[in-house]
C-alpha cells in the first residue's frame, strides 16, 4: 500500500514592498512521502517571492497552483495560471534536469528555478551550458543554511508572515523569524 501524501494548511500574509502587493492566501500544500520539509517550505518562498506576478502578468485574473510536485515530474511545483488555463509562470525547487526545463520554457512565458541544495553550483555548472540558449530561464540560488533553518518554522498548519523588503524575504511565524535572499545565478 502506498503511503499517501501529508496535508499542510498555510495562512500566508504577504507584504511586499518592493512591489506594491499585500495579499493572504489560503493555501493547502499536499507534501509527498519523499518530500522533505525544507523543500516544501521553499516552495511557499517562491510563492511568497513570486505572487505578485498574478497582478503583474495577469492583472489579478489568473490563480497560483501548487502542481503535483514528486509525484508527476512533468508538472511544476508551482505555476501561475491565467484566466485561459495557460501556465504564464513555472517554478521548480531543487535542482531539475535540462530537458524538463527546456521543454517548460516552451510551455511558459517565464520558468524560474529556486536551487537550495549545498551541491546547487555544482548542478548548475553540470546544466548551464545546455541551458544557454532558454531566455525565459531564470535560476536562483538560496543559501542551504537558510532553507535548513525554514524547517522550524514548519507546521501542519502554519501561519506565516512574509515581507520583501529590499529584495530581502523575511518569514516570520510564532516560531521565530527567518531573512532569506535569493542570488540569480549566472548563465
Amino acid at each position: 500500500m502506498a503511503i499517501k501524501s501529508t496535508i499542510y494548511k498555510a495562512q500566508l500574509h504577504i507584504a511586499d514592498i518592493d512591489h506594491s502587493y499585500y495579499e493572504d492566501h489560503t493555501l493547502t500544500l499536499a507534501r509527498h512521502p519523499s518530500e522533505t520539509d525544507e523543500r516544501m517550505m521553499v516552495r511557499l518562498v517562491a510563492l511568497a517571492l513570486n505572487a505578485y506576478r498574478l497582478q503583474e502578468i495577469c492583472k489579478g485574473d489568473g490563480s497560483w497552483v501548487f502542481g503535483a510536485g514528486l509525484s508527476d515530474p512533468n508538472d511544476p511545483d508551482l505555476y501561475l495560471l491565467d484566466f485561459t488555463s495557460r501556465k504564464r509562470v513555472w517554478i521548480e525547487v531543487g535542482q531539475p534536469d535540462d530537458k524538463p526545463l527546456s521543454k517548460a520554457c516552451s510551455q511558459s512565458d517565464l520558468v524560474l528555478v529556486y536551487a537550495f541544495n549545498h551541491a546547487k553550483e555544482i548542478w548548475w555548472n553540470g546544466i548551464k551550458n545546455k541551458l544557454s540558449r532558454q531566455q525565459k530561464l531564470e535560476v536562483w540560488g538560496l543559501p542551504h543554511d537558510v532553507t535548513q533553518s525554514l524547517v522550524s518554522l514548519a507546521e501542519r498548519s502554519m501561519n506565516l508572515q512574509a515581507t520583501i523588503q529590499e529584495q530581502t524575504l523575511t518569514f516570520s511565524s510564532e516560531l521565530g523569524s527567518i531573512d532569506v535572499q535569493a542570488t540569480l545565478m549566472p548563465l
